[in-house]
């Protein structure tokens, strides 16, 4: 069985850049340890080799992958955040969205009474809901 289930984004050369937007997005939310390539190594020298990011209490990993691939981020994969305020909600959602795809826009779904789904200009998926 496994000890821990930690969720991974990989990137293409944009990691740092993303975890900066995270931290000036989400109050607490903050960067730990990170690694970059150096010179002579697999990947670009300067991007990010591995880091931990933790969002709302969640450690995620983040990494630059050295080799590029054909696929990236989908939304069948999010995360979902419960914001403790509309203007946190509403603040989150237009930093997120900006240069991204909003998927569902704010409004009042039924099953939340604000909620909001985008891609954000890395591609990450994030679901964004009022809690009650």
């Amino acid at each position: 069985m496994a000890n821990t289930v930690t969720p991974f984004l990989m990137f293409e050369g944009s990691a740092e850049k993303a975890m900066t937007l995270y931290t000036s997005v989400f109050s607490g939310c903050q960067v730990g340890e990170i690694e970059f390539y150096g010179a002579g190594e697999l990947g670009p020298e300067g991007s990010v080799k591995q880091a931990t990011l933790t969002v709302g209490g969640l450690t995620i990993m983040c990494t630059d992958s050295p080799i590029s691939h054909d696929f990236s981020f989908t939304p069948a994969m999010s995360l979902f955040v419960d914001c403790t305020s509309a203007a946190e909600l509403e603040r989150a959602f237009e930093q997120l969205s900006a240069g991204g795809e909003v998927l569902m826009p704010l409004d009042d779904y039924g099953f939340s009474q604000r909620f909001g789904w985008v891609n954000d200009r890395f591609g990450v998926s994030w679901q964004l809901n009022l809690a009650k």
